[in-house]
């Protein structure tokens, strides 16, 4: 892969980044305060898990026809329009808890609500990325926006468990409101050029859009995925790993509170020192890489992922939890930038929100049964059983990995297509493969 140039002389894409900064850090503070206001309203593992179950069917549901708005939208008005309804939305909780005090249906309605805005955001932002660098420096950029979800997961969750041990998880939430308002005004100062394709590459035409519906529109992503010798294999086993992993939060968190006995502000520390793991991953992956390929980043990624799930459950010291929370995030982003920059490399533009869509209601599709049998498991036999279980699973999807072209691909310049059978060059060679995180 071409070394990048210096993205700092890019004026769109630092504004871009420094705008989603903040907003990554407020998504840190519900990523943690939600589990603990569920936990502090009802005291049950399975209602967490519910939460859980909520978000990734309404994600599902959102993916069949979110692509499709993002390839026939402007990419920039929408995103500010997620952003100020979720700035809404969120800035509503403190008010409700002050007025009505805790209740479970209102957080329902907001998962559902904000799950839906999320999930329009991040395939637009997915998309967005190529429109504001070079080909040349994709998983650079990529990396550089891990690198800022890693910041945010240091000092978002301490604040959560410091606010949510203080005021409460409610005033979280409604922080986490704020921020998106700082994203949208950044959002306004960006313009989405079109970067050119490099010389060697020649996009195929793009097939015409879907005359209706929404199984004709999540077709058209769902048959360039399968039609792709990486990407197939790549969305099967994924969907698999997202099955075990979905529910990991919830565990991690009832173990820390109800088995081990620690405070809110534990919990926060324990997720800041997983981001870490994120900050190590983002300045690594564009190296690793390039060096490695992508197959041995994605698989490699699996297996960071089994021992850390595995290792999570079974210690009973904080110190090596969080470790193992680093490790995890770290394998987690790794795969997120390679698979990510896999896509928006092999994918025409036009059709680069369906794929996205596609590819991300897919691998999802489990993963809200997955969170519920977790949960369900740990809170009858424990979260020890039920992580062990989580990470010997890990490990029979890379021993599956291993026999895909997944375990040889190397990745680097592409040729786009649209067609079914499309390839990276050299198809008939074995090559290297990656995805995971928020937003890939």
């Amino acid at each position: 892969m071409p070394e990048p140039s210096s993205l700092w002389r890019n004026r769109d894409f630092t504004v871009f980044w420094l705008g989603q900064a903040l907003s990554v850090v407020g998504g840190s503070l519900s990523l943690v305060a939600l589990p603990l206001l569920v936990l502090a309203a009802t005291g049950s593992l399975v209602q967490m898990g519910l939460i859980t179950v909520v978000t990734g069917v309404t994600g599902i549901l959102t993916g069949l026809f979110a692509g499709h708005v993002v390839d026939r939208s402007d990419r920039r008005r929408l995103m500010i329009a997620c952003d100020l309804a979720r700035a809404v939305l969120l800035g509503a909780v403190p008010l409700v808890w002050l007025t009505a005090g805790p209740l479970m249906w209102p957080l329902y309605v907001l998962t559902v609500l904000v799950t839906a805005l999320k999930t329009v955001f991040d395939v637009a932002y997915v998309t967005a990325v190529p429109h504001l660098v070079g080909t040349g420096e994709l998983t650079a950029a990529n990396a550089r926006l891990m690198g800022t979800f890693a910041l945010g997961t240091l000092a978002g969750p301490i604040a959560a468990g410091l606010i949510t041990g203080g005021p409460g998880g409610e005033w979280a939430l409604g922080i986490d409101g704020a921020t998106f308002l700082v994203s949208a005004v950044s959002l306004r100062r960006v313009t989405f050029g079109r970067a050119a394709p490099p010389t060697d590459e020649t996009p195929a035409p793009a097939p015409a859009a879907p005359a209706g519906g929404l199984r004709e529109v999540f077709t058209v992503g769902f048959r360039f995925l399968w039609g792709h010798v990486l990407l197939r294999p790549l969305t099967v086993l994924l969907t698999l790993l997202t099955f075990v992993t979905m529910g990991a939060t919830d565990l991690l968190v009832y173990r820390l509170t109800e088995d081990l006995g620690r405070n809110a502000a534990t919990v926060g520390y324990v997720m800041a020192v997983s981001g870490l793991g994120v900050i190590a991953a983002a300045l690594a992956a564009g190296r690793l890489r390039r060096v490695l390929g992508f197959g041995p980043c994605w698989l490699g990624s699996v297996g960071l992922v089994a021992v850390s799930v595995a290792g999570i459950g079974l210690s009973r010291s904080v110190l090596v939890i969080a470790l193992l929370a680093a490790v995890f995030m770290f394998g987690s982003t790794l795969g997120g930038v390679s698979s990510m920059t896999l896509r928006q490399e092999v994918t025409p533009d036009e059709l680069l929100g369906r794929v996205t869509s596609a590819f991300w209601t897919v691998h999802n599709a489990a993963g809200p049964l997955g969170a519920a049998v977790l949960t369900v498991l740990g809170a009858r036999y424990g979260v020890p059983a039920a992580s062990v279980a989580g990470g010997a699973i890990c490990l029979l999807i890379l021993a599956a990995g291993l026999t895909t072209p997944l375990r040889g691909a190397r990745g680097g310049p592409v040729v786009k297509g649209a067609a079914d059978g499309a390839r990276t060059p050299g198809a008939g060679r074995s090559r290297r493969a990656g995805e995971t995180t928020p937003g890939a």
